[in-house]
C-alpha cells in the first residue's frame, strides 16, 4: 500500500523510529518504506506484509519506482521481527545490500534500515553497515 503524507521532517533516528514502532507488535514481518525529499522531509510510505511470521521479500522495483516518483532522495527501511530478537540476520544485510545497489546508480540514498523489535531497535546506519 503506497501513502502520500504532509511533510514531516524525519531529524534523527528518534523521528524515524517513531514513523515505525508500531511494527512491533505485528504477528508477521512487515515491511516500511519511507521516502524523503532533500531536507529529510517524509514524501510517502509503502508497508508490504510478509508471507510467513519470519520472512519478507523486499520489492526492490517498487521501492525504486516509487522513489523515483516522489522524487525523493533518500529511502528510510524498516521492518519487524515478530521474534522480539532485533538483531538483523543475514538475510537482513543482505537485502539491504541489494536494496542498496538499486539505489546508488539513480543517486538515491539509503538513509537506514531499521529492525524494529519488542526488544528494541537495530539500526544499520548506527552499526555502520551503511
Amino acid at each position: 500500500m503506497l501513502v502520500r503524507h504532509s511533510p514531516l521532517r524525519i531529524a534523527d533516528l528518534r523521528a524515524a523510529t517513531g514513523l515505525f514502532v508500531r511494527l512491533a507488535d505485528a504477528p508477521q514481518e512487515i515491511g516500511a518504506f519511507a521516502y524523503l525529499d532533500r531536507d529529510w522531509r517524509l514524501l510517502g510510505m509503502r508497508h508490504v506484509a510478509g508471507q510467513a511470521a519470519g520472512r519478507l521479500d523486499v520489492p526492490v522495483r517498487a521501492v525504486v519506482a516509487d522513489a523515483l516518483a516522489f522524487d525523493a532522495r533518500a529511502v528510510l527501511m524498516a521492518h519487524n521481527h515478530p521474534s522480539g530478537d532485533p538483531t538483523p540476520s543475514p538475510a537482513d544485510r543482505s537485502t539491504t545490500h541489494l536494496l542498496l545497489r538499486a539505489l546508488e546508480p539513480l543517486d538515491l540514498r539509503l538513509a537506514d534500515h531499521l529492525v524494529i523489535a519488542r526488544a528494541g531497535i537495530a539500526s544499520f546506519r548506527e552499526l555502520g553497515w551503511l
